[in-house]
């Protein structure tokens, strides 16, 4: 364990303590900050919105991309966007962040566990594929779950620390079966499944910019879709619902605030400008972290899957003997280095015990033996 922790410690140039993931200041972050505080427009009303909103669509080759105050309120109106009500059904995977059956259950409708992929983390096709087929039909251009009687609206992969899932797959599955494909990309700004970004394959998607993602404005996220009246319904319903008139307010629906300050997307604007020379970072110490674990026993590097470019947003290391997952992490975080274990999975959560779910072996597998290793980008 020693020669693991030095490694690390060299690999930046240090001897403090090394933190997880922390956030890069390095570009024109003050600037665009202090000039929007000069302008007065702060909250959500401003420049840099706009400036945000057209480059990041850009960055991602999404038609539209929308602010929002964080990844999970994107998440919750991209799901309210897909049409799904109180007591619906959500497809997701049981490996991941709290944060998207959150948004599922903020709606009131319940989450479905299907397993994921050893090779990506993410939700696996075939699992998804045996589960409509054992459990659901086609009835009235809606897919029905045969056990509930309930309507399956969505399905929500997830594309784990930025290692891009099947979603080409999963879209197809989805296509088949009517359900509305949610990407949540909170974790992969910057990686690519067969050449194109992830989070443009659904036909909504969410982005999150919290303090230890690639980029960061603290708080915040981004919902992105190439539909127009959809773009313009969560502009609509992110800002209270409000018409537009110069001094009434009258709202015609429930609206949620969640519309991303200025002072976010000034931020963002310069983080931005920043992602390339990240990325490129980041995939440095990929390698360096890969070309290492091949000389330690029983502990193996996570690449990038097949036919990917991962952003690497956090590395992982799987370790195979499951008894020697809490020796790592006490033994580095007693010396310097932060490591963390993957999420608890989702349906062991109270919250979420009684949801149906799929064989969940892999995931299962997984989360007894993933860790994440420190993965900021090295200055």
């Amino acid at each position: 364990m020693q020669k693991i922790v030095d490694f690390i410690k060299m690999s930046f140039n240090t001897k403090d303590f090394i933190p997880l993931h922390e956030p890069r200041f390095i570009g024109n972050e003050k600037k665009y900050l202090n000039d929007c505080i000069d302008s007065t427009f702060v909250s959500s009303v401003g420049k840099y919105v706009d400036i945000f909103e057209e480059e990041f669509a850009k960055k991602v080759g999404s038609k539209f991309a929308i602010g929002t105050v964080n990844g999970t309120a994107a998440l919750h109106v991209s799901l309210i966007l897909a049409n799904v009500e109180k007591d619906d059904e959500v497809i997701t995977q049981p490996l991941t962040f709290i944060a998207t059956c959150n948004a599922i259950s903020y709606i009131g409708a319940k989450p479905i566990f299907i397993d994921v992929d050893l090779g990506t983390m993410g939700m696996s096709p075939d699992s998804l594929v045996e589960f409509l087929v054992k459990n659901c039909e086609i009835n009235g251009n809606k897919c029905i779950n045969k056990t509930t009687k309930k309507t399956i609206k969505a399905c929500v992969p997830m594309h784990t620390f930025g290692h891009p899932c099947e979603i080409d797959k999963i879209k197809n599955i989805c296509e088949e079966w009517n359900i509305t494909l949610v990407e949540d990309s909170a974790e992969s700004l910057g990686s690519y499944y067969k050449g194109k970004h992830t989070g443009t394959f659904g036909k909504l998607a969410a982005f999150s910019f919290n303090g230890n993602k690639i980029i960061t404005s603290g708080g915040g996220g981004v919902i992105v879709t190439d539909d127009e009246a959809l773009a313009k319904r969560a502009k609509h319903i992110t800002t209270t619902a409000k018409i537009p008139h110069p001094f009434e307010y009258v709202h015609d629906e429930i609206g949620y605030n969640y519309r991303m300050p200025n002072l976010n997307a000034s931020l963002l604007v310069a983080q931005l400008e920043q992602l390339e020379k990240f990325l490129e970072n980041k995939r440095d110490l990929a390698n360096k972290y890969q070309e290492f674990f091949k000389d330690i026993p029983n502990i193996d590097f996570i690449m990038e899957p097949e036919n990917t470019i991962s952003n690497y947003w956090l590395h992982a290391v799987l370790v195979k003997d499951i008894s020697q997952r809490d020796d790592f992490l006490s033994f580095t975080n007693s010396n310097g280095v932060m490591t963390r274990p993957i999420w608890k999975l989702m349906n062991e959560l109270e919250m979420f015990t009684d949801c149906q779910k799929s064989n969940l072996k892999n995931a299962k597998y997984l989360e007894e033996r993933i860790i994440n290793i420190p993965s900021s980008v090295r200055i």
